[in-house]
């Protein structure tokens, strides 16, 4: 067996700068497809979106959900104790998910829910009132208590590997199931 001499050795992610690593791991993570949503809410003095890709249920009984939003969010501090709405994005509202991100485009179209506001023709949306939040690092964790829901046919808008894709809709939902 011949044994690498350390400095050939190509260097594990523990031996990394500190930035370096941080990178890698963003990019470890983001091998890793998720849904897109947008958390749309009423604040103080205006109404807010914010494009998120970490989103879970949480329960079914109660019904739960939570979504990690970044403290660098400028509407981060105005969502605690606030309602808000998990908008699930279908594959064509690429532009929806940018506009929230910080690429502002054309205006979206907005409906009055019962609970908090949310986005029109999207393909779920969850809307919630504030159950918990929890500290998550640079993150703070939100739970909401589902109070009402609903969802459209249609492929979603997912992302992966620092980029946009789709996930088609399956021949049979979970509902049929039982």
């Amino acid at each position: 067996m011949i044994a690498k001499s350390s400095r050939n050795a190509e260097p594990g992610p523990f031996s990394r700068t500190a930035r370096t690593r941080a990178l890698h791991f963003r990019g470890s993570l983001g091998r890793f497809a998720t849904g897109v949503a947008i958390v749309t809410f009423d604040g103080a003095t205006r109404r807010h979106g914010i494009t998120v890709n970490s989103f879970t249920s949480v329960s079914m009984e109660p019904p739960l959900v939570l979504v990690s939003i970044a403290r660098t969010a400028r509407a981060h501090d105005e969502l605690a104790g606030r309602p808000f709405t998990v908008n699930i994005l279908g594959a064509e509202q690429k532009q929806l998910a940018l506009h929230f991100a910080g690429r502002p485009g054309p205006e979206p179209l907005w409906v009055e829910g019962g609970t908090a506001p949310r986005l029109s023709n999207v393909l779920a949306y969850f809307e919630c009132k504030p159950w918990a939040a929890y500290d998550g690092g640079d993150h703070t964790l939100y739970v909401g208590e589902v109070v009402d829901f609903n969802y459209r046919n249609g492929d979603a808008l997912a992302f992966a590997n620092s980029a946009f894709t789709t996930i088609p809709e399956s021949q049979l939902g979970m509902e049929d199931l039982l």
